[in-house]
């Protein structure tokens, strides 16, 4: 059987992969919740595949995307990653990762999980839409939004309407996948 896919997916194997095993997936993981939080704050003013190719490097970089231990690093940390050719090296972008992981845990204290206070905003249920090849999802929506203006509040960074929107579509929050994608489970 042939496989269809949406468009973005076929510009490389690792977009391919990523799009056929993860985005779109629902998400309930904590720490990959996190993990994608930062990437797609990364991302900002790049393109998608640039992030995923320093993927692993972001991983080994930030201890795994322990949001714990992330919330601890010092100044002399961040003065390390932005000497680090592996990733993005932006001083604000490094910085929001502690404010992130800090805003992280703090939504954690509250709701008990980030996946409890994320899924919330939806009743638990996937945002599923299904357009045509040729009509490309939008950049943001009334949803991300509202996220988007709460995560801030919160003291989140780095999380503006289409950033939001983006990462909601990675971690299964949304389902964009265009109609007659045969990669989607």
């Amino acid at each position: 059987m042939r496989v269809t896919r949406c468009a973005w997916a076929l510009g490389s194997e690792l977009m391919t992969t990523y799009h056929d095993t993860e985005w779109g997936h629902p998400s309930h993981d904590d720490r990959y919740l996190f993990e994608l939080l930062l990437l797609e704050g990364a991302q900002a003013g790049l393109s998608w595949s640039t992030v995923l190719n320093k993927r692993e490097n972001y991983r080994s970089a930030l201890d795994g995307f322990d949001f714990a231990r992330i919330a601890r690093y010092d100044q002399a940390k961040l003065d390390r990653l932005l000497l680090d050719p592996g990733i993005v090296r932006n001083r604000l972008k490094i910085s929001s990762t502690v404010k992130n992981a800090r805003a992280f845990l703090a939504v954690r204290e509250e709701f008990g999980t980030f996946d409890a206070y994320l899924w919330q905003w939806v009743d638990g249920t996937p945002v599923v839409h299904r357009r045509g090849p040729a009509v490309p999802p939008p950049a943001s929506t009334e949803l991300s939004d509202r996220i988007s203006k709460d995560l801030k509040r919160r003291g989140f960074t780095f999380v503006g309407t289409t950033i939001v929107y983006a990462y909601l579509q990675a971690v299964g929050v949304v389902d964009d996948h265009v109609t007659g994608c045969t990669a989607i489970r």
